[in-house]
């Protein structure tokens, strides 16, 4: 069939095959320019299908010659109808792991239930015997509950006052006030069981207690702090209290690998364009205005740069892990630079509908945008038929 981008709203309900592939291999051919990391040999990345986690994925994979195993919760393809971007892109990245001998298999369902988890355990211990990181990369709005059964449901508010600011809309570039009002208690709590430590905690215990947990393995999850004028409605709203419990949950679990000397870390990363963050007001326009100081400035990167930096800077440099006094990565440092933000704080003050596509770089948002669902890559014919039946080869065998 052919395909075209099909929007609503804040989401493309098409994906490309070709371009996903196209994508994967960019950022593959990029890992591969950097030279090799001495890092690790075995990966369970969870999350592992987009964003952090798919370059995670292919960090370590291409980077340190990884056998890696990705799990993930992706549509399948139907016949006229697309699969999810996720879901192309691990085809892609199996096809490619496999054609450079690397071992590379995924499993496609839940990652917050038991059933996953115990698949997850029995594949690690036939294929690979332990393994010696774990990523743990899950961006969902809603979690089933493995315990009590409920579903909850995040939520993108302030807490304690209406949040009132700027925002635009990526679309058609017109920046608007935007106002939210602040969460409750039962929203705050919601956020927290879906978005926080919890099931990186619940990974992590089953993991150990099944064995598969190499000695001296490392884990890590993603958080995102920001500036100041993003804080309201991020860092000290609901999904900040979501990320204050990951990170707290990070030294939880750090106690609970004492035994086999293992460690994990919460690594706070750069500001993005992803489905979930051109769906929170404010943050749009924010990155919008960053990417053109950074580009600029020549220290702009995307979900591979930054998690190449990350491997080869920060975890597998050979020397103590460099964290802040709160024991977080920082690979966010380049952003949080004080003359990049005092730059954007000065935009910021000034962007209006009419100057945005001069003074912001709107156009690379919406290149960025495309480019997660397959579409925009130079190289890919999107007006030739594509296969929208692509399988992922160890999920199809």
């Amino acid at each position: 069939m052919i395909i075209e981008p099909r929007m609503r709203g804040f989401i493309c309900l098409t994906a490309h095959p070709d371009g996903c592939a196209q994508n994967v291999k960019n950022q593959i051919n990029y890992v591969k320019s950097k030279g090799a990391i001495h890092g690790p040999k075995k990966v369970l990345v969870i999350g592992a299908s987009t964003g952090f986690g798919l370059a995670s994925r292919i960090t370590a994979a291409f980077g340190s010659n990884a056998a890696t195993l990705g799990v993930f919760f992706e549509k399948e393809p139907a016949p006229g109808k697309t699969a999810t971007p996720g879901w192309y892109n691990s085809a892609a990245f199996e096809q490619e792991a496999h054609k450079a001998g690397l071992y590379a298999k995924s499993i496609n369902g839940d990652a917050f239930s038991n059933e996953i988890k115990q698949q997850t355990i029995d594949l690690i211990k036939a294929d690979l015997g332990q393994v010696d990181l774990v990523i743990y990369s899950l961006a969902s709005p809603v979690r089933m509950h493995p315990v009590t059964g409920v579903l909850h449901r995040s939520v993108l508010k302030p807490i304690g006052n209406t949040f009132t600011n700027k925002t635009v809309d990526f679309h058609t570039g017109n920046v608007t006030q935007v106002s939210i009002e602040p969460a409750n208690q039962e929203d705050i709590d919601n956020t927290v069981v879906v978005m926080g430590g919890e099931d990186w905690a619940m990974w992590t215990d089953a993991l150990k207690s099944a064995g598969v947990l190499a000695e001296g393995v490392t884990t890590i999850a993603y958080s995102y702090i920001g500036p100041e004028v993003t804080e309201a409605v991020y860092r000290k709203g609901t999904i900040g209290r979501a990320k204050d419990h990951l990170e707290a949950t990070a030294f939880e679990i750090t106690d609970s690998l004492q035994s086999i000397n293992g460690k994990a870390f919460v690594s706070v990363n750069k500001a993005l364009v992803t489905q979930a963050s051109s769906a929170i007001p404010v943050i749009p326009l924010y990155i919008s205005l960053l990417y053109k100081i950074m580009k600029a400035e020549g220290v702009h990167e995307g979900c591979i740069e930054q998690m190449q930096r990350l491997f080869a800077e920060r975890l597998y440099m050979n020397a103590p892990i460099p964290t802040d006094d709160k024991g977080r990565i920082r690979i966010d440092d380049w952003e949080m630079r004080d003359d990049i933000q005092d730059r954007v704080k000065a935009l910021w003050a000034t962007a209006t509908t009419e100057n945005l596509s001069e003074i912001g770089d709107l156009a690379g948002y919406k290149q960025d945008f495309l480019n997660l669902f397959g579409f925009g890559f130079d190289g890919v014919d999107y007006n030739g038929e594509a296969n929208e039946m692509l399988q992922i080869p160890s999920i199809s065998e």
